[in-house]
Order: structure tokens, then sequence, then C-alpha cells
């Protein structure tokens, strides 16, 4: 990630993933911008102008869904945005964790800031004040079927800002809405026409946890390619299958570069290529290119919908005041979240792979008959019973785990609204479930790092004149030193889980 920004000034068109970590998780401010503010006056007037004409315009002057045909009148417009929030405040579950919420709060407000919802600059401004304030709704994780946006989600972020109730957190506590605001020296704003309607349609749910999943992903990676070399080393082995002209006769980009890291790591290392007469490995370390090149190329595929989808407009209808008139608003299907939902589907079998991959080469650690002589189970001499059985089996039940979750989630449909809504995405679903997987194949992967340690321990007490490469020579006292403290093998993962998800095992 870049250095984080001081401020971040939205105009719905050139907001990045780091700047969205820069408020979502690292409290930078964020502000309106001059241009994107004139584009939101400039659709609110028009908004304003046919809210009491004679023509319908979705969700302004109709009901919504399946009650498209049900004139509003005009007197009663405002009435329909706060009715809006109340009815689609309808998620439950455990709540969304603050980065997950914070992370929407700036979406939603970019993808207004674009100027062709037709609300209200205020919006946007309030929503940015209750960032900057530290006034995170609470929002239940459960309840969207990522189409027609994440509606429920976003009802219950619109009952904080319209200070129609809700609950959020400020300060350490968690508050009533309405008091959070006044906690927080925030006026709640009343709905006028279509403000309901722009809070609630958006995918930014999806988009957010998604965002935030796909970032960690890719430091996961980094991360699996240092264990993976640090295995490698450990177990003896061959670095023939890494070499250039190799990949180069099959030149998928991830697995050239996943090569050429590998070969980086174990630069200088006196324990590969030396056992005589072995000439290849097992497929958990010979094939760790190709696999983790394929996980490489997933994930820059799926960074890439995310950078799309930072920037986009999810609303319905839209207002586009430059094409021929005179009724701008066009009712469209970009709320609809396949495309960020099938790439969370897609990376969440590559952080998969990262995992299942991970758990193959610290069982090979661990199992003496496959280790090159390495104690069974990594039993030292001076800690009898204290091996790494269990941790394996850990880390068999996490790879289990993101199996058990991997179905595409956005191959399933199930019609809503009275089957107005009948074809939805499921990206919710997919997201959280990618946000799981990331979390349990860290630990997969912080289980392989303990692993390798001790075994690299091993072959430097083995025999003297022992060198490591240049990735096991840094990243063996890291986490050596995040274990400083911890009693049990729970306590090391979770340290080294730690390590991982903060930067520490990159660039070395």
């Amino acid at each position: 990630m870049s250095a984080t920004p001081d401020a971040v000034v939205l105009d719905g068109q050139t907001l990045t993933l780091d700047t969205l970590l820069a408020v979502a998780r690292g409290g930078a401010r964020a502000t309106l911008g001059d241009d994107a503010r004139v584009r939101m006056e400039r659709s609110l007037a028009w908004v304003q102008s046919v809210t009491h004409g004679d023509a319908p315009i979705y969700g302004i002057n109709t009901g919504f869904g399946s009650l498209a045909r049900v004139r509003i009148p005009p007197e009663s417009t405002a009435t329909l945005s706060r009715n809006l929030i109340r009815s689609h405040a309808a998620g439950v579950g455990p709540k969304a964790p603050e980065e997950v919420v914070r992370a929407m709060m700036l979406l939603r407000a970019n993808a207004l800031a674009r100027g062709v919802s037709g609300c209200r600059p205020a919006l946007v401004e309030t929503l940015l004040q209750m960032l900057a304030a530290g006034v995170v709704p609470v929002v239940p994780r459960q309840g969207s079927c990522g189409s027609s946006g994440d509606l429920a989600p976003l009802s219950h972020l619109g009952l904080v800002l319209f200070g129609e109730g809700g609950e959020a957190d400020h300060g350490g506590l968690r508050l009533p809405g309405p008091d959070a605001m006044r906690r927080a020296g925030i006026p709640t704003l009343s709905p006028a026409a279509k403000d309901g309607l722009a809070i609630t349609n958006g995918a930014q749910l999806t988009t957010a946890i998604t965002a935030l999943a796909s970032h960690d992903a890719d430091v996961l990676l980094r991360a699996a390619e240092v264990a993976a070399a640090m295995s490698i080393e450990a177990l003896r082995g061959v670095t023939r299958a890494f070499h250039p002209a190799v990949h180069a006769l099959r030149p998928y980009p991830g697995a050239v570069a996943c090569a050429a890291r590998l070969l980086e790591l174990l630069d200088g290392s006196s324990l590969v290529n030396s056992l005589p007469g072995k000439v290849q490995d097992a497929y958990s370390l010979r094939c760790t290119p190709v696999v983790l090149g394929a996980c490489r190329d997933t994930l820059t595929f799926g960074r890439a919908q995310v950078a799309v989808e930072v920037n986009a407009v999810t609303d319905n209808p839209v207002m586009l005041l430059d094409e021929e008139g005179p009724d701008f608003a066009f009712s469209a299907g970009l709320f609809h979240g396949e495309p960020v939902g099938m790439a969370a589907d897609a990376m969440r079998i590559a952080v998969a792979e990262i995992g299942a991959l991970s758990e193959r080469r610290l069982f090979r650690l661990t199992t003496g008959s496959l280790s090159a002589r390495l104690p069974p189970a990594l039993v030292g001499a001076d800690r009898p019973g204290l091996g790494m059985l269990v941790p394996q089996t850990t880390a068999a039940a996490l790879v289990s785990e993101n199996k058990a979750i991997g179905w595409p989630a956005t191959m399933d449909s199930i019609p809503t609204c009275e089957d107005q809504e009948d074809h939805v995405a499921m990206s919710t679903t997919a997201a959280w479930r990618l946000r799981e997987t990331v979390e349990n194949s860290r630990r997969v992967v912080a289980i392989e790092l303990l692993c390798a340690a001790r075994a690299l321990r091993f072959r430097l007490g083995e025999e003297p004149g022992v060198t490591l490469g240049r990735g096991a020579a840094a990243a063996l006292p890291r986490v050596e030193a995040a274990l400083v403290g911890t009693r049990v093998p729970s306590e090391q993962i979770e340290a080294v889980a730690r390590l991982i998800a903060d930067h520490a095992l990159e660039g070395l």
C-alpha cells in the first residue's frame, strides 16, 4: 500500500483502493470536491423541477420495485423517502466490522458525488462528517441479496443519517443513532425526494467487503511465497523447477512472477539442491509457481473489478442531463452486484488454494517420512511432546472450512420483490465468504511459517556452516520475535497471522 494520504477528495471518479483503505482503516479525512458539488446540485435541481410534474419518475413520484406503477403525490415524496429507509432496514445477524462499514459509507458518498443521483450534497457531506467524527452505524451482516443494491445494510446507515433510529458506535460506546449524532455534533437530515433511494440503492457493502479482502488477499499471497520458500529450503528442495526458461514455456504472468520471487528468496541458501541424486520434489513444492501464479492472476482480475467498482454509479434511476430531454431519468440495472460478486467468488477460489497448498507443505514438514530427516512432528529433543501435529490438524480444519464455503454464491438466485427482481446476485454472500476465506488461509500460512521456522532452526543446528536463503534469513527472526510471550500454539498462530496482516513479511 502506498503512503496514507492525509485527505481524500471525492469526485466520483478517482477513488483508489489505497485511498479507500486510508479512510476505512487509517482514519484519513475525506471531503467533497467542488466540481462534484456542482454536478450534484445540477441533478438535484432537475429532480426538484419534476417532482410536481405529470411524468412518472421512478422512485421520485412512484413507488419502488414492483410498486413502480403506483404514483406518489408531490406532498408525499419526502415521506416516501422516509418510509423507504424504515421499511428496508431489515438486516439481521451480527454487526459488520467497523472498517467494512466505514468503507461502505465512503463508497456510497463517492457514488453520489458523481452527480447523477439527483440528491443533495448534504447527504455526502453528512456521511463524511460521520466518518471524520467516528460515528459508525451498526449494520447487520445479513439480509442483502446484492441486487437492487445492498438495500437492507444501506438502510441501516440511512436510519442514523436521517435520525430515524438505529444504533451507532461512537467513542467506544454503542448508542442510539440520534444520540450518537448529537454527541458528535452532527445534525441529522430530513429526507427529501430521492434521498432515501439515493442512500439505499447501491452495491456498496458488497464492494466494501470485497475491496478490503482483495487487498488482504494480495498481502497474504506475498507472505505465502515467503512461507513456501522457507519450507522448500527446510525440505532441501530442488530449484530447477523455478528456472525462468522453464516458465517461459508456459508464460502465465503470475507463474513467471512467483518463480522469480522464489529464486530471489532462496538465493544464497546452502540447503536447496543439497541432496545428491534428488532431481525433483513433490507437487506441493515443485508446482508452487504454477498454483500460486494462478492465484496471483485471479487476484489481479479481482482487483481490476474492484478498481472499476469503487468509482461506479449504482443508482436507479440515474439523471443523465446531457442526453436528449425532457426525461433525463434513466432506469437501468447498475445496482446489480454480479460484477463484484463474481470477482469475489473467483478470488475466494484463489485464496482457498493458497491455504490448501500451504497445508500440504506444512504436512510434509511435520511428517518424518516426507521431510528429508526432520524430526517427526518437528519435536525438539529439548521439548518432548511439544510438536506441531495439532497445529497441522488446525490447518486441515481451516482448509476444509474453506472448501465448505467455496461454492460460487453468484450462481444462486432466489427471486424477490414479487418477481420484479427475478434474478439476484447473492454478491454480498460471495463477499463475506471471501473475507472468511482470507482469514482462514492467513492462519494456515501462519502455521506453515511456524513449522518452517522450527524446521530451519533444526537445520541450522544440524550441521555447521549452513546458510539460509535471503528470504529465510530475513523472515526467520521476524517470525521468532512475534512469538515472544506466547505459550500455546493458538497464541503463536494468531501472532504470526497478525505479522502477515501487518505487512511485516513484505520487502524481504
